[in-house]
């Protein structure tokens, strides 16, 4: 009997100089740079790719209206399935989960993800001219800023609620840099101390500079088959146990609680799919575009209750040599963040799942959880990832 299960057999990303793409890149180009290093890297060819998954817009020029179709032709492939859903960072993890039911189905045999931005050579992001429609009516033409106001609101609530102070949210930018240090290919990898975040310029309060995501280029990829052809593929493939989604508000004012991400949901439903408890996972990937988004997402997957995720990282617990690894390459906060990170998440598990962390790698890692985050805590999808026995 035929073993569909979805499976990650490669994974690719471009190197950075800076936080920056080589001159003359463009993103398509650096797209198709991270898919040839995925499919080098299992043994695969373009013309094995069936099924084309990226996202775009979100800010981030580069790719069109149409971006699955923008990269196919680029590639100069014809995939039979193609998926441009983009709910923000978390689009690639929702990814995943849409290419495991395609090749549990039958509807492709290799599913390849990609992402590419050059957000910071191109000093882009083009949220400033958001339309004031829909539920943005609610905050666009009064001027919040955008993502980092509402996260901003968000943290303001958190701190407030739980009577904590602004170091709360200075521990996990600390915790991201330790593991930076140990990423020869991160942007950030300097020494950083709770005075220093603090000392850091107020960007939309309580948000510090220190406090937010960085600004990179980047472009990643992820390669995905069924485990019967995984079985012949270059590298050790990494199983997908379980996918799962949750959407809030599209907006900050239409989100009801600020202190619940709808990373709870999905982390809980990926879990009890997969069979899995909190307590078995080996290394937490969890998105970090703000230190507060850690916080609730700490709290949303089970690794401590309301209002305890900073004494949780103060304790040194997502730190190297902690109970819980989480964002092991340093993240968005001091790794790279080139407008949506998901994939990167993805990658990184994956690496770590077949003992390629080098200097940062956990040992004895088998399981992975990866929480992406989308929008304005708008939406999470998650995944599980397995190593093979």
């Amino acid at each position: 009997m035929s073993d569909r299960r979805a499976t990650i057999v490669g994974v690719g990303s471009i190197p950075l100089s800076g936080g920056r793409a080589p001159a003359e890149s463009t993103v398509l180009g650096i797209q198709a740079q991270a898919a040839k290093q995925a499919l080098e890297d299992c043994g695969l060819s373009l013309g094995d790719v069936d099924a084309v998954f990226t996202s775009g817009g979100w800010g981030v020029p580069g790719t069109g209206m149409m971006p699955a179709l923008a990269v196919a032709e680029y590639l100069r492939i014809s995939p039979r399935l193609v998926d441009s859903t983009c709910i923000g960072g978390a689009s690639f993890e929702a990814h995943v989960a849409h290419a495991a039911m395609a090749l549990q189905s039958g509807a492709c045999e290799v599913a390849l993800i990609t992402y590419g931005s050059l957000q910071r050579s191109l000093r882009s992001r083009r949220f400033g001219g958001r339309q004031g429609e829909l539920a943005a009516q609610y905050e666009v033409p009064f001027g919040l800023l955008s993502p980092v106001g509402s996260y901003a609101l968000a943290a303001t609530r958190y701190l407030h609620e739980y009577s904590a102070g602004p170091e709360t949210l200075a521990h996990v930018a600390v915790a991201a840099r330790q593991w930076a240090a140990l990423n020869p290919g991160a942007m950030k990898r300097d020494p950083l101390k709770i005075d220093d975040v603090l000392a850091s310029p107020l960007v939309s309060d309580p948000l510090r500079q220190l406090d937010c995501c960085l600004v990179t280029d980047g472009a990643g990829a992820v390669v995905l088959t069924t485990a019967d052809r995984a079985a012949h593929c270059r590298r050790r493939p990494v199983l997908v146990a379980g996918c799962s989604s949750a959407t809030n508000g599209q907006v900050i004012s239409q989100i009801p609680d600020l202190t619940d991400s709808p990373a709870r949901r999905a982390a809980s439903s990926v879990l009890e799919q997969s069979g899995l408890s909190v307590g078995d996972i080996d290394v937490f990937e969890l998105y970090d575009s703000f230190t507060i988004t850690v916080l609730l997402t700490l709290e949303a997957v089970g690794l401590c209750g309301q209002g305890e995720a900073g004494e949780l990282v103060a304790s040194g617990a997502i730190s190297p040599g902690g109970a819980y690894p989480t964002n092991t390459s340093g993240g968005g906060l001091a790794d790279l963040h080139p407008g949506m990170f998901g994939i990167f998440l993805l990658i990184e598990a994956v690496r770590q799942l077949r003992g390629e962390g080098q200097e940062r790698q956990v040992q004895g890692a088998k399981t992975a959880l990866v929480v992406g985050t989308g929008g304005t805590l708008s939406a999470a999808s998650a995944c599980t990832l397995v190593a093979p026995a």
